[in-house]
């Protein structure tokens, strides 16, 4: 099957005529180049995908460098795993080397030596894709596929290449579901009793790569599709026992998406996941996926924060203690705190907080204290904390309005300081 003609229509001019201008160094250099994974599925299921990824039978860093030197594109190269990254304007190619590759044990990362594109392609997770397609001028646009991909595109059906796929990595497990839910897919017959076998084998597997995974499905349009999958096939105890899947859940991932924050999503959707846990099974979580500082903080920030939501219902509370309670917390927790609630009094302060609070500032500062004949030392700091205060407060709200309080603390001995 060729595919040249939908190549054309697919891919944009200035992607076509790197790959073309890649192509002619490759057959320059005695290589075959292909097109293959994602985009290859992407194209013949009519899907956009500028994600590209080329495999070249040779060295990929020697043609990569070729291609630089000639063209806009910008270089990054990683001379360990033999991979480069020609990044040109708006999008960036990956180019790599054909590879085989061998695990010496279930979950282990994998021995790699130099290959052939159907080396390349077995090493794949799924049929759908394990296709390539040519992109030598001698044979551009054919459609390599030994393991029947695009059949399993037309059947519907996510299948794996080899009885021991989801052994030698189970994280295979995560995006079998991931692509399950976002293709409206089903798992192939064998495919789905070979996942409920290996599933134990997910215990091989570093928290760093789940969590990865994890990461890989919070960026899905839809990832509650995918988590409530995983709850329902037993993956998502295998991960962390304690944690459940629910409507409430499925509901709140849904409200997060109508949020103007896409870069905060994932922290998001891993607060709201651990939302119902206890602090000693959200420390399993966050040890279990050795969650990086932020993340860590913010799960843990949102169980703190839901335990002290009554202090909010206190109607005597002034806007500066709001923010004196809530200004330790990652804005993240807070907001996610925002999505578990219903409409509430404690519900409309944490969003004072958010859009308002957080952001108030005073105008002056320590040089401008000083220019006004407050002494340097811990009186500068507490008049600070003063005019910030009435400021949150509402009682001052331009310069002169600050300078006048700071006048008026002048003499203001302030004796509990230390």
């Amino acid at each position: 099957m060729n595919l040249a003609k939908q190549i054309q229509d697919y891919l944009p001019r200035d992607i076509l005529e790197l790959i073309r201008n890649i192509s002619l160094y490759a057959s320059g250099l005695g290589y075959r180049l292909y097109l293959v994974g994602g985009v290859v599925r992407d194209l013949l299921l009519g899907y956009p995908n500028f994600d590209l990824d080329l495999v070249v039978e040779g060295d990929a860093l020697i043609l990569a460098q070729q291609v630089a030197e000639t063209t806009e594109a910008r270089l990054v190269t990683h001379p360990r795993f033999g991979t480069a990254k020609l990044k040109h304007r708006d999008f960036t190619l990956d180019v790599a080397s054909a590879r085989r590759e061998i695990y010496s044990r279930p979950g282990a990362l994998p021995r790699v030596s130099p290959g052939t594109i159907e080396d390349d392609l077995f090493r794949r997770d799924f049929s759908i894709n394990a296709m390539a397609i040519s992109l030598l001028p001698t044979d551009y646009g054919e459609l390599i596929d030994p393991y029947h991909g695009r059949a399993d595109l037309e059947r519907h059906v996510i299948r794996i290449l080899h009885p021991r796929s989801f052994i030698d990595d189970a994280t295979r497990i995560l995006r079998a579901i991931r692509y399950e839910q976002r293709l409206r897919f089903r798992l192939e017959t064998q495919t789905a009793q070979l996942l409920q076998r290996d599933i134990p084998f997910l215990d091989t597997i570093s928290g760093d790569r789940i969590r990865h995974e994890l990461e890989l499905i919070f960026r899905e349009n839809q990832p509650e599709l995918v988590i409530n999958r995983l709850a329902e096939l037993g993956v998502l105890a295998k991960i962390c026992p304690s944690l459940k899947i629910n409507d409430w859940i499925m509901e709140k991932f849904q409200l997060a998406r109508k949020l103007n924050s896409r870069a905060e999503l994932p922290i998001f959707y891993f607060c709201l996941l651990a939302y119902h846990l206890d602090p000693e099974n959200n420390e399993r979580l966050i040890l279990r996926l050795n969650t990086p500082a932020r993340l860590s903080r913010a799960m843990r920030d949102t169980l703190q924060l839901k335990s002290k939501l009554y202090l909010l219902e206190d109607t005597s509370l002034k806007p500066s203690d709001i923010y004196d309670l809530l200004h330790k917390y990652d804005p993240a927790a807070v907001q996610v705190n925002v999505l578990a609630l219903e409409s509430s009094l404690a519900r409309s302060r944490l969003e004072l907080f958010l859009n308002t609070l957080r952001y108030v500032k005073v105008s002056l500062d320590g040089e401008q204290l000083q220019k006004l004949g407050i002494p340097p030392g811990p009186k500068i700091g507490k008049i600070l904390q003063i005019l910030h205060k009435a400021k949150l407060n509402g009682e001052v709200s331009t310069k002169a309005d600050e300078e006048k309080l700071v006048l008026s603390l002048k003499a203001h001995d302030f004796p509990d300081m230390t």
